[in-house]
């Protein structure tokens, strides 16, 4: 299988769960490994942009607390729903293509973010944006699957741990940075023009270096369970539109009633995924201890640990009165806390501990989260940044200890024939997680009273929910897959 690309020299060595793998060479490698890093990178910087710049583009285009809740929960709901849904498509069109169509569309979308003059058009743009980054992200896997050794595998993912642990916080900390600069008196909106840039170099550069699908790359008779989407997607929305609606203006006929269909199109989901020829999720999955344990703890984790996150930099801002630039470098300990944690668990700390680096993880969350707790309790909004960064930097150590590992347990009990199913099912697990948690914990923010009380409130929600993943982390594989080292 050669490739049609110049700097490829393809090699065979010998099949693989995906077919042949064509050995790259160290440019091509290093090319092909940059783009679907900075995909990945785009996708959670913004997935996280909006949680310091939310205030100021309230302040100016109106939207209220709705629009703070939404601005994160749209883009996360669409890129959920539709994750898994991007991922079949690339297997039956090819992946190089879906991959450019997912680039362009979402950097089209971020320029309507960008050049939104009212909510609604923003919250559509935000909703764009994720659905495009639906089709772009699973593609990126699937290519280093077909084109990189085993060795070169292992490169790839012991880079995503860091990668994705700098662009969580990195978002915030741009986004800061960026409303301050004021840049040709824009205010927000250059943290989605940007975009325009790196995702212009993106498409270009996977037009001309990003290796061809071979002729059998793509099969036409790959079938995508329509139904199963529909039901997945009514489900999702109808679950996010009556939370948000009923923590915003009170749970009326509409939040009850959007919770109602939710819930029965659940129901109706997990039915369809027993019965369709090609379920979204295979269900012997839903049988596994292991990954539904996984799905489980995720959901909740990723829930508490996104909408901490969000609150932390509002209280930054409204309760303590820092300015943008401010909040995103009171967030920088957090970044270091999930970078020196992701190096940890690549460096052997979760060969050393097995599935304990996860319950490791979830403990120095507690604890940095309940020193938190007692500094709000004891100083209010006298609290100063300089103050916080200890407790912050804990918590970011407990999320670099389990962002880069549950997924990876997760997949210690499954099979081969499952792992692309589960892989897609756990990402779409932690943008749905996202979106819910930075809609729900926002909503105890604002709900709560004033900033000192409120933060204290947030933080017993998130200590809560916390605790309750400790359970499930005790019934995850003892063990990672050998040849697995997180994405």
């Amino acid at each position: 299988m050669t490739s049609t690309t110049p700097t490829t020299t393809a090699t065979e060595t010998g099949p693989s769960p995906a077919g042949p793998v064509a050995t790259l060479s160290k440019a091509a490698f290093w090319t092909v490994l940059a783009l679907v890093l900075l995909a990945d990178a785009l996708d959670m910087i913004d997935s996280t942009v909006t949680n310091i710049a939310a205030p100021t583009i309230v302040a100016d285009i109106g939207g209220g607390e709705s629009l703070i809740k939404w601005l994160g929960s749209a883009y996360a709901l669409a890129m959920g729903v539709l994750l898994v849904i991007g991922g079949r498509l690339g297997d039956k069109f090819g992946q190089r293509r879906l991959f450019l169509i997912g680039m362009t569309g979402f950097t089209l979308a971020s320029a309507v973010c960008g050049l939104s003059p009212d909510p609604a058009l923003l919250i559509v743009a935000r909703v764009l944006q994720g659905a495009f980054g639906a089709l772009l992200i699973p593609q990126g896997m699937a290519i280093m699957t077909r084109h990189f050794s085993r060795d070169q595998m292992s490169k790839a993912f012991g880079l995503f741990g860091p990668l994705l642990g700098i662009s969580s916080v990195g978002g915030p900390i741009l986004a800061g940075f960026l409303i301050d600069a004021d840049v040709a008196g824009l205010s927000w909106r250059p943290i989605f023009l940007i975009n325009l840039v790196l995702g212009t170099i993106g498409v270009l550069a996977a037009t001309k270096l990003l290796p061809r699908d071979p002729e059998n790359g793509a099969d036409r008779s790959v079938t995508v369970d329509g139904i199963g989407s529909g039901l997945l997607a009514v489900t999702m929305f109808g679950l996010m539109l009556g939370l948000i609606e009923g923590s915003t203006t009170g749970w009326n006929a509409l939040a009850l009633g959007s919770l109602a269909v939710g819930l029965v199109f659940l129901v109706l989901f997990f039915r369809r995924q027993r019965t369709a020829a090609e379920p979204l999720i295979a269900p012997s999955l839903l049988k596994n201890k292991g990954f539904t344990s996984a799905l489980f703890l995720g959901l909740l984790f990723f829930a508490a640990t996104s909408g901490l996150i969000y609150v932390i930099s509002l209280f930054m801002q409204q309760g303590l009165g820092a300015d943008p630039s401010a909040a995103a470098l009171g967030l920088l300990p957090l970044t270091l806390g999930i970078i020196g944690a992701a190096f940890a668990t690549m460096g052997g700390l979760t060969k050393k501990l097995g599935r304990n680096v996860v319950v490791l993880g979830l403990l120095l969350t507690l604890a940095g989260g309940a020193g938190l707790l007692a500094l709000v309790l004891a100083q209010g909004t006298a609290l100063s940044l300089w103050a916080m960064a200890p407790a912050v930097f804990v918590t970011g150590l407990g999320m670099g200890c389990c962002f880069g590992t549950v997924f990876d347990f997760a997949l210690g009990d499954v099979s081969a024939e499952e792992a692309g199913s589960a892989s897609g099912s756990l990402t779409a697990i932690q943008q749905l997680a996202n979106g819910i948690g930075s809609a729900l914990v926002t909503t105890v923010y604002f709900h709560a009273g004033a900033p000192a009380h409120a933060m204290t409130v947030s933080l017993i929600v998130v200590l809560a929910v916390t605790a309750a993943c400790l359970p499930a982390a005790r019934l995850l594989p003892r063990r990672a897959p050998e040849d697995q080292h997180g994405h």
